[in-house]
């Protein structure tokens, strides 16, 4: 009976009073309701793999990870076992690992950014994340990822922008521009800088369309 309900992807736990067996139940975790959709959605934005780590039975794991639409499922780990199998993944590509648990946090501290679930995740590991979501949503993570390379993007052309100024007006003042006029230019530079970055304040998430 163990053996069936384990290759059924449930989780096992046999009661017993003194010597005597009373039955087996098998447990199976469920996934939220809106993680088929936010993986969906991760992947218009580019992320093609997707690994579900669990300390679950690992033919949990893989029945939770089929029905959620995610590449791989490791089970039956523990949190040292975690953070072994990230520096893995790590050593090829950039790793993000979202996450709410106690387990999750040593693995969540050695990944590239780690996620925490703002109103269900513990303290440990809203300390260890690098981003927190401010609730219980999962929806928002396909927004954050986005977001946060909409900042990275920015960021490069405000760079560009700084620089590009910089270089302009010394050329210009060599080839006669006055000095007071390139001062003045180059302390309205931020202005332009400070008005590209509040575009972020408009950013969809498009893979909500």
């Amino acid at each position: 009976m163990v053996a069936g309900l384990e290759q059924r992807g449930r989780t096992t736990m046999v009661l017993r009073r003194g010597e005597q067996y009373l039955g087996t139940i098998g447990l199976m975790g469920t996934p939220r309701d809106a993680a088929a959709g936010v993986i969906l959605r991760v992947r218009k934005l580019g992320i093609s793999r997707m690994v579900m780590m669990s300390g679950e039975n690992r033919r949990v794991a893989k029945a939770v990870a089929m029905q959620v639409g995610l590449d791989e499922a490791w089970g039956d780990l523990m949190p040292e076992d975690q953070v072994a199998t990230t520096q893995r993944f790590w050593a090829d590509q950039e790793v993000a690992m979202p996450g709410d648990g106690v387990n999750d946090a040593p693995a969540m501290a050695h990944v590239a950014v780690g996620i925490a679930m703002g109103a269900a995740g513990s303290d440990v590991a809203l300390e260890t994340a690098d981003v927190a979501l401010m609730g219980d949503d999962l929806t928002r993570l396909p927004f954050v990822i986005g977001l946060s390379r909409a900042t990275g993007s920015i960021i490069r052309q405000n760079l560009w922008i700084s620089l590009g100024m910089v270089a302009l007006l010394v050329t210009a003042t060599l080839f006669g521009l006055q000095i007071s006029v390139a001062v003045v230019l180059h302390d309205g530079s931020p202005l332009l800088v400070v008005t590209n970055a509040l575009r972020l304040l408009a950013y969809r998430d498009p893979t909500e369309t």
